[in-house]
C-alpha cells in the first residue's frame, strides 16, 4: 500500500501503517537516534527528559515505600550467574558474554547484566544474619542487556534503561504486600503522570518471571489493539534466597530464609506514550511527563513589544514551576507550529501585536487544537488548570479506547475475531496451560496478557476445553 503522508509530511498516517509511523515518531520527534551497534538506541534529550520526569515521580513513591536507591556492578560472574537454575534457562538466551579482559581470557566470563536478582542476592548474603537486619529494600535506576533478535525503539532494545528494585523481607505477607504495593505505584503512575489506564492483575504460569512465585503486571493497550506489559512485580518466594545462601536468625533463635520481592518499569513506557496518545501529526504528551508543557509562539516578533510581553510571560510561567519554552527562532510561525505540534507539548501560548493590544493571548491544545483566548493577567491562573483539563481529557480519552476494545469471548471463533482485529479478548479460562497454549495456536500469538484482581466471572467452562472454569483472562497480541 501506498504510504500516504499528513499534513507534516515527515510522518506516515498512523492507520495506513502504524509501525512506520511509530517510527517517523521517534525519529522525527527527535527522541532517540540509532547507535553504529545494531539493536542499540542513543536516547536524545527528548526522550531523557521524559524519563527524568518517570524517575522523579517513582522515586518518591518508592522512597515513601521505604526502598533507597543503590548501584550494583553491570557484570555478573558466570558461576553466580548460575546459581539459579530456573532464572538462568530463561535469561540464558539473551546474554551478552564478555570472556576477555585486559586481553586475557576470564577464566570465569562475565555476563553484562541482562536483570540483577542474582547481584542483590549475592550482595545480600553479606549484608542480611539477623531479623533485625530486615526488610532490605533496595532500588536502582541502570541499564540492562538482552540480546534481542528484532528491536524497536524504546519497545524492544539490546539495552534499555529502567528501574528495578530487590527487597527481602522477614515473612511471605511483608513481601507480597510489597510487590502489590509497588504495583499500586505503577498503576498510579500511568493515572497521575503518564495519562494512561493500565490493567492490572496477575500472570499465569506460563507468562510470569523465571524464578518467580507470582508475577503481577500492568498492561496497556496500544491505538492499533495491541498490549504492551508495561510493568511488573513480582514475589520471589525464597528460592533465590536459598540458592545463594542467604540466611537470617529468626526471632526464635534459629536460621531462616526471607522472602524476596523485584520490581520494575523501564523506557518502554516512552513507547507505550507514543502510541496511546500520538496521531497522525506525531507525539501527544500528557502535561505531566512533557519536557515543554507551554510553548511561546510570538506572532511578528519583530513588531515592538511583542517579544518583551513573551518573556515577560515566560518568566511568569517559570516561576509557577511550568516547564515553557520561547521559540523565539527565525523560523516562521507556521513552522514553529508544525514544529511543535510534532514534538507534542501540550499548550501552545500564540501573541502578536493584535494580542498585545486586547492585552490577551491565545491559547491551544495539543490533543484536540482547541483554541483559547485567555486575559494576559489571568495567564498565572488559567494555564495550570488548562494543563490539569488537558491530563484528564488525554486519560479520559484513552480510557475510553480501553474500554471499547475489551470483548467477552465464549467460544473459540470469537476469540479469532476478536484478536485477528484487535484490543482484549477477556475469556474465561480452566487454568491448564494446553488450553493457554492452544489460544497462542489458533490465533497466532494471543497470550495471556493477565489475569485482572477486579474481574468476575461471567460464565463458567473454558471455550477452548469444555472444562469448569473460574478464572478471568485477558488475552491479546502484545508488542
Amino acid at each position: 500500500m501506498a504510504k500516504q503522508m499528513n499534513k507534516n509530511d515527515a510522518i506516515t498516517g498512523r492507520d495506513v501503517d502504524f509501525a512506520q509511523w511509530y517510527t517517523d515518531v521517534c525519529r522525527k520527534a527527535e527522541l532517540m537516534d540509532y547507535s553504529s551497534v545494531k539493536g542499540f538506541i542513543n536516547y536524545l534529550p527528548y526522550s531523557y527528559a521524559i524519563w527524568e520526569e518517570i524517575q522523579a515521580y517513582l522515586n518518591k513513591k518508592f522512597k515513601a515505600a521505604g526502598a533507597s536507591n543503590v548501584y550494583l556492578p553491570m557484570v555478573i560472574p558466570s558461576s553466580l550467574f548460575n546459581k539459579e537454575k530456573e532464572h538462568i534457562e530463561g535469561f540464558a538466551p539473551e546474554t551478552l558474554v564478555a570472556t576477555i579482559g585486559g586481553g586475557q581470557e576470564l577464566a570465569d566470563p562475565l555476563i553484562i547484566r541482562p536483570t540483577s536478582e542474582v547481584l542483590f542476592s549475592d550482595m545480600y548474603k553479606r549484608l542480611v544474619s539477623s531479623y533485625r537486619d530486615l526488610p532490605k529494600a533496595y532500588n536502582q535506576w541502570c541499564s540492562v542487556v538482552r540480546w534481542e533478535k528484532t528491536t524497536r525503539p524504546f519497545l524492544r532494545g539490546s539495552e534499555f534503561l529502567w528501574q528495578e528494585g530487590h527487597c527481602l523481607f522477614e515473612t511471605e505477607e511483608e513481601a507480597r504486600k510489597n510487590a502489590l504495593d509497588i504495583l499500586e505505584a505503577y498503576d498510579a503512575l500511568g493515572k497521575e503522570l503518564l495519562a494512561i489506564p493500565f490493567v492490572k492483575g496477575v500472570k499465569t504460569e506460563k507468562e510470569k518471571f523465571a524464578g518467580a512465585v507470582a508475577t503481577y503486571s500492568i498492561e496497556a493497550l496500544m491505538h492499533d489493539g495491541k498490549a504492551l506489559q508495561s510493568g511488573t512485580t513480582h514475589y520471589l518466594g525464597q528460592g533465590f534466597a536459598d540458592a545463594f545462601g542467604i540466611r537470617f536468625l529468626g526471632r526464635k533463635n534459629v536460621q531462616e530464609i526471607p522472602h524476596q520481592t523485584s520490581w520494575g518499569v523501564s523506557t518502554r513506557l516512552l513507547g507505550a506514550i507514543i502510541m496511546v496518545h500520538g496521531d497522525d501529526n506525531g507525539l501527544v504528551l500528557p502535561p505531566n511527563v512533557a519536557p515543554i508543557q507551554v510553548v511561546i509562539v510570538p506572532i511578528r516578533q519583530d513588531a515592538p513589544g511583542v517579544l518583551d510581553k513573551c518573556r515577560e510571560i515566560e518568566a511568569k510561567l517559570n516561576e509557577l514551576g511550568i516547564r515553557v519554552k520561547l521559540d523565539d527562532s527565525d523560523h516562521t510561525p507556521g513552522w514553529k507550529f508544525a514544529q511543535w505540534e510534532m514534538k507534542g507539548v501540550p499548550l501552545r501560548l500564540e501573541l502578536g501585536p493584535r494580542d498585545l493590544e486586547s492585552d490577551s493571548v491565545c491559547l491551544v491544545k495539543r490533543v484536540n487544537g482547541e483554541k483559547k483566548v485567555a486575559s494576559i493577567p489571568e495567564i498565572e491562573a488559567s494555564i495550570p488548570s488548562l494543563l490539569q483539563e488537558i491530563h484528564k481529557d488525554m486519560y479520559e480519552k484513552a480510557k475510553a479506547h480501553l474500554d471499547a476494545n475489551v470483548t467477552e469471548v465464549r467460544d473459540p471463533e470469537h476469540l479469532i475475531s476478536v484478536l485477528n482485529v484487535g484490543g482484549y479478548a477477556k475469556m474465561m479460562w480452566c487454568g491448564d496451560a494446553a488450553c493457554e497454549a492452544k489460544v497462542k495456536e489458533i490465533t497466532n500469538g494471543g497470550t495471556a496478557r493477565c489475569m485482572p484482581f477486579d474481574e468476575k466471572p461471567f460464565a463458567d467452562t473454558c471455550p477452548i476445553c469444555g472444562k469448569k472454569a473460574d478464572k478471568v483472562v485477558y488475552f491479546a497480541k502484545a508488542y
